[in-house]
Order: C-alpha cells, then sequence, then structure tokens
C-alpha cells in the first residue's frame, strides 16, 4: 500500500495510506474537528468528507466556521427542500436549486415547475417534511453517469430542466448526489447526511423565471435558511425582522427620500428633495475632498457614437449590459454604461508628458446599464445610476503607490460615513478578457503588492475580474453584519493600448500610461440605500436632510420662533418650523416619525429668556440652551461629522 503527504493549513505535514479521506484526516486530527467537519478543501477544490485522496495533497477541513463550510450546508438544505418537496408533490419538475449565502435573509432557493400555486400553508407542510427527512439522517451518495445518456433519460422522463443544464456540462460525465429516494444532478459536494441540519425555515415563495430569462416560462422559487442550532436559526430571524423595519424602499416612502414610479419606468429614480438633500451633502463631501487630495473634476456626456464602444470592447464584452444603439443622423449612438472611454478622450485632447503623471480625474457620471426587472431592488438595482467614478493615468513606477493611495482614501471615506468592519477581495481574470495573459499577471500582481503593502488581509475571488482588468473589491458590513458592495479598483493595461494613449518619456520615447479605474462608495443610489438601512434612516446630524424642527407651543410663540428659525439658518444649519395648529405633542410626533435629529420646542418661557427646550430624536428632553448654545452644539455635531 502505497504512502501519501498530507499538507495542513499551519504547514504541518502527516503520512497517510493512500487513498484517505478527508474524514479520516479530521479524525486523526482531533476528534472535535471530525464532529464538526462538514467537507474540505483538497488542492483548492471544494469536495465530500468521503472523496479519495491519493497523491500528495493540501487538505483543509471546513466546518461551519468557514465561508465554504456554510455554503456546502446551505447547498445540501437545498436538496433537503426539493426531496421534502417531491415527497409531498410527486408531479413537481426540478429546476436548480443553489447555495446563496451572500443573501442577507435566505441562504438557499429550489426554483420548481409545479402545476399548484404555494401558499403558506404548504411551505409549513414542506418544513415539516424535511424536518422528518433529518430525523432518517440520510447519508448524501454520489455517482456519476455518462452525460448523454443521462441527458436521454432526463428527456424521456420529461425533465426539461436537468437535461438542458446537463446539455451544457463539457464533462463526458455528470454527477448525481441522492439521500434516501431522491437523486438529482449535482457537482457537489455535500454534508454526509440530511442528519447534520438540524434547523430550517422557509421565508417566502417568489415567482422566477427559468435562466432569468422573461420569455421562459415562470418557476416558483422557495426561499430558506438553514442552521446546526436552532439557537442560531432564532437569532438569524431576529436580524430579519429588524433588516425589514430598515427596508430602505419602506424608509425611502415614509421619509419621503425617493420613489420609483412606473409611469417614468422601473429601476430609474426620483430624487424628492429630502432625499436629493443627503446626496448633495454627500456629493460635496466627495468633490471637496477629492479637490484637496490631487484629483481634478470632469464632466462627460450621456451618450456617444457606438463606435467608442467597439474600441473600448464594451459591445463585445458587455453587451448585455448595455441598452440598444439610436440612430441619429445616420450614425448609431449608445447611452453609456461606464464614464471610462470618455476620461481617455480627454487624455487624447493633447500632448502628455511623463512630468504631467499621475493624472486624477474624478466625476459624479451617470451610467445607465439594462438590468432584467426580475433583479431590480430598489436603490440597490436600478437601471441608471450615478458613480463616484475616477480614473488616474500613471507610469508603471507610480502604479503601487496610487492604488495603496487609493485604497487608503477609500478607507477614509468608508470610515467617515460610519463603516469600520468590511471584508477585502482580489477578483483575478474572468473567462471572457481582453488583453495579454502577461498584461493581466502584471496587473493583478500589482493590485496584491498594494494590498500587502496597505496591510489588509484580502481574499482571493478567482474569475471574478471585469472583462479588462483585475480588480480589488471592498465589502462594507452594515449594523446588522451585512456585507454591501461598494469600492472597487480595477488595474487596467488593455483601455490604454486599445485607445493607444501615450506619453512622452523621460527619454524622449513614446511610452503607454497604465490606467486605474477607482469608484468609492460605488454609486449615490446603492450607497444611499446602504446609508437608509445602517442607520435605519435615523441619519447623524452632519447628514441628515433637516437637523433640527423648530415647534412653537402655541400661535404666541410663533414669531418668536420664526426668529429661532432664522438664526439657525443663518448659521448654516438645515432648519424648518412646523406652525400647523396642531397641539405640540402631535407636532413632536410628526417630527419624530420623519426622523429629525433635533426638536427646539419654543413657548412663552423659552421666548422670555431667550432659550430653546431641546428634544433629542428617539431619547426626549435633553434640557434648555440658549439659542447661541444650541446652534454651537449642532455646528460642532455637524463639523465632526460625529455618528451621534
Amino acid at each position: 500500500m502505497s504512502k501519501i503527504e498530507i499538507k495542513l493549513p499551519d504547514n504541518g505535514r502527516r503520512e497517510f495510506d493512500a487513498p484517505v479521506t478527508p474524514a479520516l484526516v479530521a479524525q486523526t486530527l482531533s476528534r472535535s474537528l471530525a464532529l464538526k467537519a462538514l467537507a474540505a478543501v483538497v488542492d483548492g477544490r471544494v469536495v465530500d468528507l468521503n472523496y479519495p485522496i491519493s497523491k500528495d495533497s493540501e487538505v483543509r477541513i471546513l466546518t461551519w466556521d468557514d465561508p465554504q463550510g456554510r455554503e456546502v450546508f446551505w447547498h445540501s438544505s437545498a436538496h433537503l427542500m426539493a426531496s421534502a418537496v417531491l415527497e409531498l408533490f410527486p408531479d413537481t419538475k426540478l429546476a436548480i436549486g443553489p447555495a446563496i449565502p451572500d443573501d442577507f435573509s435566505a441562504k438557499f432557493y429550489y426554483d420548481l415547475d409545479m402545476p399548484q400555486k404555494l401558499t403558506d400553508a404548504e411551505l409549513e407542510k414542506i418544513e415539516k417534511k424535511m424536518a422528518e427527512i433529518v430525523s432518517r439522517n440520510l447519508p448524501f451518495d454520489r455517482r456519476e453517469a455518462n452525460r448523454l445518456e443521462s441527458i436521454k433519460e432526463f428527456r424521456s422522463a420529461g425533465d426539461i430542466y436537468k437535461a438542458e443544464m446537463a446539455s451544457e456540462w463539457s464533462d463526458e460525465t455528470v454527477s448525481f448526489y441522492s439521500h434516501g429516494n431522491f437523486t438529482d444532478m449535482c457537482r457537489g459536494p455535500h454534508l454526509p447526511s440530511t442528519g447534520y441540519i438540524k434547523a430550517v425555515k422557509l421565508l417566502s415563495v417568489a415567482g422566477a423565471y427559468w435562466r432569468g430569462d422573461e420569455k421562459n416560462k415562470m418557476l416558483q422559487r422557495i426561499y430558506g435558511v438553514s442552521f446546526p442550532e436552532r439557537k442560531m436559526l432564532d437569532e438569524h430571524l431576529q436580524k430579519i425582522e429588524e433588516a425589514r423595519k430598515r427596508d430602505h424602499r419602506f424608509l425611502g416612502r415614509d421619509l419621503d427620500l425617493f420613489s420609483i414610479v412606473d409611469d417614468v419606468g422601473s429601476g430609474l429614480v426620483l430624487w424628492h428633495p429630502r432625499g436629493a438633500m443627503v446626496r448633495h451633502i454627500i456629493e460635496a463631501f466627495w468633490k471637496e475632498e477629492h479637490l484637496g487630495n490631487g484629483y481634478e473634476i470632469v464632466y462627460s456626456p450621456h451618450i456617444a457614437k457606438l463606435d467608442l464602444w467597439n474600441t473600448s470592447g464594451h459591445t463585445g464584452f458587455y453587451a448585455e449590459n448595455m441598452y440598444s444603439p439610436m440612430p441619429i443622423e445616420n450614425v448609431q449612438y449608445e447611452i453609456k454604461p461606464m464614464n471610462c472611454p470618455f476620461h481617455i478622450q480627454i487624455y487624447k485632447s493633447k500632448t502628455r508628458s511623463y512630468r504631467e503623471l499621475p493624472i486624477r480625474w474624478a466625476e459624479l457620471g451617470t451610467v445607465y446599464r439594462y438590468e432584467r426587472s426580475g433583479v431590480l431592488h430598489g436603490l440597490m438595482r436600478v437601471r441608471g445610476f450615478t458613480q463616484d467614478d475616477a480614473h488616474i493615468f500613471c507610469r508603471p513606477d507610480q502604479l503601487t503607490v496610487e492604488i495603496v493611495r487609493t485604497i487608503e482614501f477609500n478607507l477614509f471615506f468608508l470610515r467617515t460615513f460610519g463603516f469600520e468592519d468590511y471584508d477585502v477581495f482580489l477578483s483575478t481574470r474572468p473567462q471572457k478578457f481582453v488583453g495579454t495573459i502577461e498584461g493581466w499577471d502584471l496587473a493583478t500582481e500589482a493590485l496584491r503588492l498594494a494590498l500587502e503593502t496597505a496591510k489588509l488581509n484580502y481574499q482571493v475571488d478567482p474569475g471574478e475580474g471585469v472583462f479588462y482588468g483585475p480588480k480589488i473589491d471592498i465589502k462594507i458590513k452594515d449594523n446588522l453584519g451585512r456585507s454591501w458592495q461598494c469600492t472597487t479598483i480595477q488595474v487596467d493595461f488593455n483601455l490604454p493600448e486599445r485607445f493607444q494613449i501615450e506619453y512622452s518619456a523621460e527619454d524622449g520615447t513614446r511610452a503607454r500610461p497604465i490606467m486605474i479605474h477607482r469608484a468609492l462608495l460605488g454609486s449615490m443610489e446603492r450607497f444611499f440605500g446602504i446609508l437608509i438601512e445602517h442607520y435605519a434612516g435615523n441619519f447623524p446630524v452632519w447628514l441628515a436632510p433637516e437637523q433640527i424642527r423648530v415647534l412653537p407651543v402655541t400661535d404666541e410663540a410663533a414669531p418668536y420662533a420664526e426668529k429661532v428659525l432664522a438664526a439657525l439658518k443663518g448659521a448654516g444649519l438645515r432648519a424648518q418650523i412646523d406652525i400647523s395648529n396642531e397641539k405640540i405633542g402631535k407636532k413632536i410626533r410628526d417630527a419624530e416619525s420623519l426622523k429629525v435629529p433635533y426638536m427646539a420646542v419654543v413657548g412663552k418661557i423659552e421666548a422670555a429668556a431667550g432659550q430653546v427646550a431641546l428634544r433629542r430624536h428617539r431619547a426626549g428632553d435633553i434640557g434648555k440652551y440658549s439659542l447661541d448654545q444650541a446652534i454651537e452644539m449642532l455646528k460642532g455635531l455637524e463639523a465632526q461629522k460625529k455618528i451621534d
């Protein structure tokens, strides 16, 4: 029997008789690890615990604490749910059922073609059946079969969705996973058995077109979540309820911030005065900081000739996200999906010298991208949005310094808006790309070096770069621990080559600059939605559309209230007054419902003393202040950008 060497995450090495399974490796390391093991990573590939290892390999055991381990757990839960559905509704045809670890509430779903429409009552029945299958502790078993024969079997059985998916596999074989009498085509891996899934909740059912295409049949999608402990499920459901209260779509309506209406079009945002004020504050801060950090502001049009997008490569690699061209005087024009080709044209407007570099140009540029109606979601997924975009043109010797500088600038922005926790990803070359492998490797290494120079922990996200270059993605975490994609920093050797941009090098030769694409906040729309949910609509003073509201107790106090309002506005504060005939209690409730940070209540006593009785949103009375003291306090909070 041959011996193989297993390298472990701590660089330790163990020798085993071949073949050995990850389960046996875990048992050898520790009993507790073996009990917690869900799957394993063998030479970079996630596999089942009973996967046979026949050669020297690197092995890492996956538990619930590992994101890849949780993904296996939730993928197995999708299979569990599908098996329960088939036991209850045997006429169901299965489509696809992945884990969705990045979704905050649901963690898996399955798309189903069913003759009957599912209700909450049916979801409860499916949940109970899932619990029954869990109690059977059925093992997940894997087998392989010939792909072409499997396609024939699927078609003869009427499993049109599985037949279509199997026809797209490139391997000669396809893999199947079974537990009990249930079998599903799947790449895997899966848990050792159904008994690992201790707590399940089916959250909702929704319509979903097959493959997300409106031309295909509408299926029913069941969303669910599962955990290895009931306590973890209960905690998760509490977070879901809190997230529901923070939903920016409802808060946007209740706080009169924005709307999206059918008469305008799906995914197109109308900014109301209160929401527009917050956006103005963000943009003013953004421009001030960029101008103070070596950037220049530029503007570009919303459309351009189609040839521009042919040159950039967008029509070849990004066409599915672009709208149809429009003919203007026999020339095809395209509404812009990105700002970068315009900035390149500005660069090309004159001869550039090495002495000018780096050039940093920033633009709050509105772009338009086609998104299917089924994926649109409030401000988080829209069709028209304004990017906080910038492009840096630099020499090779400046590249790492510029990326590090951009990272530090970005972290300053995120912290100012109250985000201290984030995950960093290095996204590498996708399957469809432009440029040379050498150029991609150089760009990827530059990003890696910058992350290490900035001393940021990061994960590699294979194949998730954009078509013209690798990128750094920074996902911020909000007050509920949810991750949101905001920042992207991309190194691009390709567009400078495609547009033939140059500069005069120090030795007099012509050289090609490197282009850095970066967006710090992502887009005004998405970032605003994140802020609404992060703060639950309770914006800090410096961001609040209305910082203080003056509330006269009686009509007699109205003249003094107007003086207070004038003083507040004169100090540059965003203040309003409620001069309605309502009683003071109603005025306070109205201000509270709009989450106004401060209220200045004034009556006869305050007028006589030249004071205001201050109230803090959610806190109540905080005491009487002279008008000057109140202004000084509010201006101090605003200047410090304090998250109070």
